[in-house]
């Protein structure tokens, strides 16, 4: 891809699905509730409720707010091999890069910290169990979101920053459009074929390097 200057560029990437190779969320509730989760979560698909509403009754399905328990499970999800490098060849370059996930926040916080980006998630605090959505954003139109990926783009083009999105699922579907460029895989690429939004395929963050003009 020619002409894009990285160093004024801000890199969000979405992270279930689309940094790990599953959803950890599901994973975690496939593996400890069964398919209890799987209302709910057909209401959040068909709009019924906002992902915020969603994340707080999927996780008081959970038998345990454990830490270790938790992660232990959500470790059996790989990570994109290529993410890593691509981070650190996109910081080199100059860009801003952040996390961005709407999920239970812990897995995301995680793999953030060990490439050393910031992140935008929920926060669990682990005395009580206890979520917290510290990047919702009650003055969004939809408001519904536990953290809103919307009002994130904005914030990074008011800056004067160009902005490039990286996602899969159903709670980037609010951002999607913002993006300067936008990167889509899976119900995402989906979604924008469905209402003719323009987005670069990709299958793995291999492909997002390269078509970045950056080493695989």
């Amino acid at each position: 891809m020619d002409g894009i200057d990285l160093g004024s560029a801000s890199v969000f990437f979405d992270f279930d699905g689309t940094i790990s190779l599953a959803d950890t969320g599901m994973h975690l509730l496939d593996r400890l509730t069964g398919d209890a989760w799987h209302d709910i979560e057909l209401l959040y698909t068909s709009g019924q409720i906002g992902s915020r509403e969603c994340i707080l009754r999927q996780w008081d399905l959970l038998p345990t707010h454990d830490g270790d328990v938790l992660r232990s499970v959500v470790a059996e999800v790989p990570i994109d091999p290529g993410f890593a490098p691509l981070v650190a060849r996109l910081v080199d370059a100059g860009a801003e890069v952040t996390l961005v996930s709407d999920g239970f926040g812990f897995a995301a916080s995680d793999a953030a910290g060990s490439v050393g980006v910031p992140v935008r998630t929920a926060t669990v605090d682990w005395t009580t169990g206890e979520l917290a959505f510290p990047y919702d954003d009650p003055s969004c139109p939809c408001a519904r979101c536990g953290t809103c990926k919307q009002s994130t783009l904005r914030r990074a083009a008011a800056d004067g920053r160009m902005t490039i999105f990286v996602g899969d699922g159903t709670s980037d579907r609010m951002a999607a459009p913002l993006a300067d460029i936008l990167f889509a895989t899976g119900a995402l690429a989906r979604w924008c074929d469905a209402h003719d939004l323009t987005y670069r395929p990709f299958s793995s963050l291999r492909d997002v390097a390269v078509d970045l003009g950056l080493p695989a």
